[in-house]
């Protein structure tokens, strides 16, 4: 394998690349009007911080793609170098994957206005109807940059433009935006390599663990996944909300029929967890819940991670 430079990183031919850009959930961490334990732990200078969950991915041929536009999309994507270097005006992404329609996965989207062509974006049908009715982001960008959209399909592969990457969606559960009345689940997402054939997999949300999601999660190579909250009552335990992990579609890691036993069960894949909560101790690095998750041979994701496949 032959190594390149690219700005901010280096990188190799004959290679996947995945970039973390944003490892938190939600409000980031430390999120402005929490003073949760964890949070006041990073203030102090005790944790890093986070920017909300995105994740830039790129085949051993074609350009980068972002999975998901958080609002926190102008810094995360300083890193990542653009298709022509010399243009004074360039994106370093060819598209948008969006693997639902919360805000903190699609507010970014309007930080895309200043694009010079239509931006291509790609998701689900229910995605598109919640994009363009209860929140309108879409039909905000339509006016400015112009939007190419793309609907992807469950359980087929879509091959992404010049680029060596497929992906395939699948239903990861959970429910619709506030925001939103309509019935809609998340997406996990199986990216293959057609040059190397290396798979990964990214499921920020994370509402069931079945045989289907077990199976395609055992089958990659990498794993990015949901790593919201530790317990089912944490956000009740620190006083902040009545609702519970699984209320909000998600999995928690520890207690019965929690993640973190079945992620360490899984024998192929990398396994990295995503999409951390201020609230989960797991951000804190001497923390039991932390030393929990490394002794399950499990990894948590920071900003800036990069991983090479």
């Amino acid at each position: 394998m032959v190594p390149g430079t690219c700005r901010g990183c280096v990188c190799f031919v004959g290679q996947v690349h995945v970039r973390v850009l944003g490892s938190a959930a939600g409000g980031g961490f430390p999120q402005w009007n929490c003073r949760c334990p964890s949070c006041e732990a990073a203030r102090a200078g005790a944790a890093r911080a986070r920017t909300q969950s995105s994740v830039a991915v790129r085949g051993d041929r074609g350009p980068w793609f972002l999975v998901n536009a958080s609002p926190d999309v102008r810094e995360q994507l300083e890193g990542l170098h653009p298709a022509d270097p010399d243009a004074v005006r360039g994106t370093p992404i060819a598209g948008v994957l969006l693997t639902d329609a919360e805000i903190d996965h699609t507010a970014g989207l309007l930080l895309l206005r200043e694009a010079g062509a239509p931006v291509q974006i790609f998701g689900s049908a229910e995605v598109r109807v919640a994009l363009s009715d209860g929140f309108p982001v879409l039909t905000i960008l339509q006016r400015y940059s112009g939007i190419d959209w793309h609907t992807l399909a469950d359980g087929r592969e879509t091959t992404l433009p010049g680029s060596s990457l497929t992906v395939e969606p699948f239903a990861s559960g959970g429910d619709a935006p506030r925001y939103c009345d309509a019935e809609m689940e998340a997406r996990g997402y199986v990216f293959r390599d057609r040059a190397n054939e290396a798979v990964l997999c990214y499921v920020p949300g994370l509402a069931r663990l079945d045989g289907a999601v077990r199976d395609r999660l055992a089958a990659c190579d990498l794993a990015l996944v949901d790593g919201t909250f530790w317990r089912d009552d944490e956000l009740a335990q620190l006083g902040i909300s009545t609702r519970s992990a699984r209320d909000m579609g998600h999995v928690p890691l520890s207690g019965p029929d929690g993640s973190l036993e079945v992620l360490a069960g899984l024998r192929r894949p990398r396994t990295i967890l995503v999409h951390i909560n201020n609230s989960n101790p797991i951000l804190l690095e001497d923390s039991p819940e932390r030393e929990a998750v490394g002794r399950a041979g499990i990894e948590v994701a920071h900003d800036g991670l990069e991983v090479a496949l």
